[in-house]
């Protein structure tokens, strides 16, 4: 992951994980923070970049599945949502 991450939000993506899943800018840019966070490639899905996954808790201790590309030197969160029960399970 680049340091400082800086985080790239663009029209589509910025509101998709509020609207669908109540998970806001805020919460993905700080469990990207966490200390815990764990993550992957995500290889079924890297055809045309590559994709990555993340589980990591906001300020808030809620547990997100982040998916995510990295750009030159930012972030861009494609997806966030909270972690299912065997998400956090792998999270702990």
């Amino acid at each position: 992951m680049p340091e400082p991450i800086v985080f790239e939000w663009d029209e589509g993506n910025q509101n998709k994980s509020w609207l669908k899943h109540k998970v806001s800018t805020k919460e993905c840019e700080e469990a990207f923070q966490d200390p815990k966070r764990r993550s992957w490639k995500d290889f079924p899905h890297s055809k045309n970049e590559p994709r990555y996954i993340m589980l990591g808790a906001a300020q808030n201790r809620r547990i997100l599945f982040i998916v995510f590309t990295i750009r030159k030197i930012s972030v861009r969160v494609i997806s966030a949502r909270n972690a299912s029960k065997n998400e956090r399970k792998i999270y702990l």
